[in-house]
């Protein structure tokens, strides 16, 4: 994983696209007081998404209790949850007229749930507003806890989504405090306890993986009932996150696209600028 000194190829650069959307978008979410983790995460997307407009509003504040070395979030001691914030969140997808809703959060180790209640208490407020509304959670692994899985599972998401976010041998520099096999369990228990709600992965690639590797966590993925599977290509947020060790070709994201398919993934989306919740409307089933 070490540095190699290398211009950012053409393939792999994307402009923010400055537009009145965007600046409406970001004004209704300054208006309401919500995070998003397309702002805390530095997303390349943002644009794209908060023109359209569509967001993915990030809960329980905007400071992680974890330190990943690919994350741009800010990491500290976090707040106390605010319990106003379904009722915020509620209020964004009624003027944005939104029909497919993404919620993620930080990583929140210091609560004893990990943040699941309230990730159940949106997702509550959203299908009691529309029954129709297609609603998408984006978890952490709440420490392997079953209980507090059940309480977002129990809330009836169309989509549980839980990222793996890169290979076995990279956690300990990329996740220090998280586990691979963990994060397996983590889809596997959701599956289990619920097989109507689709699963859905995410992995970065250019961190120096092989081939194989990412290959190799394909498999792991549909040996635990995953779904879906999004394959980006990571980029260094700021300058002291992990720096980007190759730029993958777009014909290889387009390899593992295909080879996703053939092992058995419902949806894919593999390519330079994909990320977890970029066009997630497109990856439903229909």
């Amino acid at each position: 994983m070490a540095n190699i000194a290398q211009r950012i190829p053409k393939w792999s650069t994307k402009r923010v696209q400055i537009n009145p959307s965007l600046h409406r978008t970001k004004g209704l979410l300054r208006d309401l007081r919500l995070n998003t983790v397309c702002e805390s995460a530095r997303c390349p997307n943002i644009s794209d998404c908060f023109s359209k407009p569509t967001a993915t509003f990030m809960i329980l504040g905007d400071v992680c209790s974890r330190q990943c070395s690919f994350c741009s979030v800010k990491n500290g001691e976090p707040m106390p949850p605010d319990i106003s914030e379904p009722e915020r969140i509620l209020e964004a997808v009624k003027r944005l007229n939104l029909k497919h809703v993404v919620i993620t959060s930080v990583t929140r180790d210091d609560l004893s749930d990990g943040g699941a209640r309230l990730f159940a208490e949106v997702v509550m407020r959203l299908r009691d507003y529309n029954r129709s509304l297609i609603i998408e959670v984006l978890t952490p692994d709440f420490n392997g806890s079953k209980d507090a899985l059940k309480k977002v599972i129990d809330a009836r998401p169309h989509i549980f989504n839980h990222n793996m976010e890169t290979v076995p041998k990279f956690y300990p520099i990329v996740r220090p405090q998280a586990d691979y096999k963990r994060s397996l369990i983590v889809l596997k228990n959701i599956k289990e306890m619920s097989p109507a709600i689709y699963t859905k992965s995410g992995i970065m690639v250019g961190l120096g993986e092989a081939e194989k590797e990412v290959i190799d966590v394909m498999k792991d993925l549909r040996s635990v009932g995953c779904d879906f599977i999004t394959i980006g290509q990571y980029l260094q947020p700021r300058k002291e996150n992990l720096p980007v060790y190759e730029y993958v070709r777009p014909e290889v994201f387009d390899k593992y696209k295909e080879i996703a398919g053939e092992q058995g993934f419902l949806k894919v989306a593999s390519g330079p600028f994909v990320r977890s919740s970029f066009n997630a409307e497109e990856m439903i089933i229909t």
